[in-house]
């Protein structure tokens, strides 16, 4: 095998490698450790109601999130041998961090004692919309000195207490659903867990 195929093949495998660790959950059981935090999890409070949440981790869409929900709900009532089910109470939980990166390239402050001992000249001056910055004359650029990457990480968390039922869906209901109807309409959306990962 030449260099050139075998760089590239090196390539494809770190690619492929971090990109198995960067996937939204998918529709599986809770977990809570792994390459694939979070999923599904029900828990019966009388023989016709439960409690169903979804957890999606930091790449999972509020929509997402509620879909699983909502297909995780119609998979039960059909388990349970109903037809339909209708939501008691239904929320959607958003928990968010703000993560401040400094960038990797900034450098440290100035002034005596950098480096090695030595005094290096430095200005203070204010700008109207920043604030009081220096600059040194041997390092950097006063206007690209202090770059942070700043972003949101969001979780998304969906929980809904439902009530199961037999016989025809009530017309006119919002909060009815027919559940092998929700499961045929959304199965192709489902994306389920790779076996292996």
């Amino acid at each position: 095998m030449s260099l050139k195929k075998a760089a590239l093949v090196a390539a494809m495998v770190v690619a492929a490698g971090l990109s198995a660790c960067a996937t939204a959950t998918p529709y599986q059981p809770k977990v809570t450790s792994g390459s694939t935090t979070g999923g599904f999890s029900e828990l019966r409070l009388e023989g016709d109601r439960y409690r169903v949440n979804f957890a999606g981790n930091s790449l999972t869409s509020r929509e997402t999130v509620e879909r699983y929900l909502l297909y995780r709900a119609a998979e039960l009532t059909v388990q349970g041998g109903y037809d339909w089910f209708e939501t008691a109470d239904r929320r959607t939980d958003r928990t968010a961090r703000t993560v401040i990166d400094p960038d990797p390239l900034a450098r440290p402050g100035f002034g005596y004692g950098y480096p090695y001992g030595y005094w290096r000249p430095s200005w203070r001056y204010f700008g109207p919309s920043y604030g009081w910055r220096s600059w040194d004359p041997f390092w950097g650029d006063p206007f690209f000195y202090d770059r942070t990457q700043v972003r949101t990480i969001e979780r998304f968390e969906a929980g809904a207490e439902i009530v199961m039922h037999k016989g025809a869906k009530p017309q006119g209901d919002s909060r009815a659903y027919d559940a092998r109807e929700i499961m045929a309409n959304l199965a192709s959306s489902i994306q389920r867990p790779v076996a292996g990962k």
